[in-house]
């Protein structure tokens, strides 16, 4: 029997919700290092140590995760839950992954907000800020140099990075780079040629370039704008984490005048040195705007989608999987989502760094990501140091 059929709420042979639960708070306490390194300690928990799931069943989970919108670390140990332990275990794990880490940020929040003015800390963040700047970097080149190859699929990269450097909105540029590779795809299969799919992706991108944003109309902040925004965002969410920062930067800080660019850098640097899911830099960010209701507000609102995606796609994921225009689409959304990633970071560097000192963490960083197999955490740390050793 393969793990898409609907498991019984104890599945015979596999784990009781007290050892889900204590092995993903574990997780969620200690699991640092972004989501490959993530996969890695799940891997070790439950393949090598516990054998709750052959190695096969578990690389079914990875990609079944890659396939819907969300943290991709978080939604496998969701599914994990679920196959290792029903229904019940899928909310286990879910909330055992994602509360420590959450609350730890939130923590981690409070002391920003009371103390965040002292030098010690803008020191800190000093050095931090040109870190996070060449891990976005890296993280985008890496997953975009699998696509390299495929011109096509190039060419979509490039059009997003240059109309969100123009101020196209990123929704509209992922659904239609989603739905330009979809007719392409259909194009193929009927018949028709690649160049109508083309043309129509092409005329619907150009489409979109009208629709740039007139700049920055402040609004005032409110738990229910809180609420829908990271709820949007939790929704539509493909590839990385990092993407997560286009999504932060384009709404809270050009379009609503929420947060800067350098609270927004402070955010995700504090998501980084955490353990847990980068995206409790939601946590973060509700703090700063709504304290501690909402950071709750925040944190279940980017989340939430993720336990409706698995619960509802868990047995559907096969024929998403064996479906050529499904697959093309989804191709489309990560290969916008990674041009994305690029824009932000060419955003950002400017307010990350600002002199010799900081252009060399930069670089150094960058050299070390592209050369050394060494987690991110190591690069944050070295950020933080050189931030108090040589901060001006």
């Amino acid at each position: 029997m393969t793990f898409w059929h609907t498991p019984p709420t104890r599945p015979r042979g596999l784990a009781t919700l007290g050892e889900v639960a204590a092995v993903f708070l574990k997780l969620g306490t200690t699991a640092f290092g972004g989501p490959a390194a993530h996969i890695g300690f799940m891997r070790d928990e439950v393949v090598r140590r516990r054998r709750w799931l052959s190695e096969e069943e578990f690389l079914d989970l990875v990609g079944a995760a890659q396939l819907i919108p969300g943290p991709n670390s978080t939604e496998l140990a969701i599914h994990l839950g679920y196959r290792c332990a029903g229904w019940m275990g899928l909310l286990v794990a879910g909330l055992g992954f994602i509360v420590p880490a959450s609350l730890i940020v939130t923590g981690l929040a409070w002391m920003y907000v009371e103390y965040g003015s002292t030098p010690q800390l803008r020191w800190l963040l000093y050095g931090l800020s040109p870190v996070i700047v060449a891990i976005i970097a890296h993280a985008a080149g890496g997953l975009t140099a699998r696509y390299a190859r495929r011109l096509p699929l190039m060419a979509c990269w490039l059009g997003v990075l240059l109309l969100a450097l123009a101020g196209v909105g990123e929704l509209l540029l992922v659904g239609a780079t989603g739905a330009l590779c979809a007719a392409a795809s259909l194009a193929r299969r009927h018949g028709a040629g690649i160049s109508t799919g083309v043309a129509l992706g092409l005329a619907v991108l150009g489409g979109s370039a009208h629709a740039v944003a007139a700049g920055s109309v402040p609004i005032p902040v409110t738990l229910e704008r809180l609420w829908w925004f990271f709820l949007k965002v939790g929704s539509v969410l493909f590839g990385s984490g990092y993407v997560l920062v286009a999504f932060l930067r384009a709404d809270l800080v050009e379009r609503w005048g929420w947060l800067s660019d350098q609270q927004l850098l402070d955010a995700v640097a504090i998501g980084q040195i955490t353990p847990g899911p980068l995206l409790t830099t939601a946590s973060f960010i509700g703090f700063v705007l709504g304290s501690w209701t909402g950071a709750a507000v925040a944190t279940t609102a980017i989340f939430l989608p993720s336990f409706v995606f698995v619960a509802l796609t868990h047995q559907l994921i096969p024929r998403m999987r064996t479906s050529a225009v499904l697959g093309a689409l989804l191709d489309g959304v990560t290969v916008a989502s990674l041009a994305l990633m690029a824009a932000v970071a060419t955003r950002l560097a400017p307010h990350a760094i600002v002199d010799g000192t900081t252009a060399t963490v930069a670089l150094a960083s960058m050299a070390v990501l592209c050369t050394a197999r060494l987690s991110p955490t190591w690069l944050v740390a070295a950020g933080a140091l050189a931030g108090f050793v040589f901060h001006p």
